[in-house]
């Protein structure tokens, strides 16, 4: 008998299948996962795929011949996101949903069209450390054309089991959670309460003062 659940990955004794919820939402979700999070016990992709519906969670560093990617890239009437912190991104806002264009690829020409059922949003995330998701940014050419976005800045992670590089640095789930949020009316409250048993169960499973001495203890 396997000792992992089958639907969500993990170990049966940390198994969150029963706190897992759909969230139905107008925009898809793509999560471009990077292969050494896969198996990561505190990794958040999983999550979002078995919740998020559309959602689609593919694995790889190089995404730039991927079939699927420059299909949905070069789809026409459709609002490609990428959540990417780079010098070119703008803050993902109600002000940037007002001001924004889209690239339609069969007029070749920029088109601005309000969230409708004539324009399909996609948000594209990747998942990995602060290092691999660069590598996968830099690899991937195709990504380099879409919208780049980053959350506002003020908005605070939960993610404490895991060391991040700057206080205001969210978990891939955190980040599909704030970005529905701004980008649909759906309630995305089950994303968050799943990531906060995983966290819970994580912390539990660590030795006395582990959590405390290297984490911090912080609830951010």
């Amino acid at each position: 008998m396997s000792r992992y659940c089958e639907r969500c990955g993990r170990a049966k004794k940390a198994c969150l299948c029963q706190w897992i919820e759909t969230v139905e939402s107008t925009v898809e979700v793509v999560i471009l996962q990077h292969p050494s999070e896969v198996n990561q016990a505190k990794g958040t992709a999983k999550i979002i795929e078995l919740s998020v519906s559309p959602c689609q969670l593919l694995v790889g560093e190089d995404f730039s011949e991927h079939p699927l990617v420059n299909q949905w890239i070069s789809e026409p009437n459709t609002l490609n996101l990428l959540m990417y912190p780079s010098a070119e991104s703008a803050e993902l806002n109600a002000h940037y949903l007002s001001q924004r264009s889209i690239f339609d690829s069969a007029a070749q020409e920029s088109t601005s069209l309000s969230i409708s059922t004539e324009c399909k949003t996609r948000l594209f995330l990747i998942d990995g450390t602060w290092k691999k998701a660069f590598k996968i940014f830099q690899l991937s050419h195709n990504l380099h054309g879409l919208n780049q976005v980053h959350l506002p800045t003020h908005l605070q992670g939960r993610y404490t089991i895991r060391k991040a590089p700057k206080a205001n640095a969210l978990s891939t789930l955190e980040a599909a959670y704030h970005a529905l949020s701004i980008l649909d009316a759906c309630d995305a409250t089950p994303l968050i309460t799943a990531f906060d048993k995983m966290v819970e169960f994580q912390i539990a499973q660590l030795p006395a003062g582990t959590y405390d001495k290297y984490l911090g203890g912080r609830h951010r």
